[in-house]
């Protein structure tokens, strides 16, 4: 009895271990990337300016 108890140890972790990475990866209504692409572009943007000002070699 106690083997099977050892072996429902891994079955549970993964049952509950699907579960929570169907309820992690769940679709969201409010779900954008516009605050992070955003944040992307005034970082290009800061890359180019410094670009321009360094020395050519």
């Amino acid at each position: 009895m106690g083997v099977l108890v050892w072996l429902l140890i891994p079955l549970v972790a993964a049952i509950g271990g699907g579960l929570w990475g169907t309820w992690a990866n769940r679709t969201r209504k409010a779900r954008s990337d516009g605050p992070e692409l955003d944040g992307y572009a005034r970082f290009r943007e800061a890359m180019e300016k410094s670009r321009t000002g360094a020395r050519g070699a």
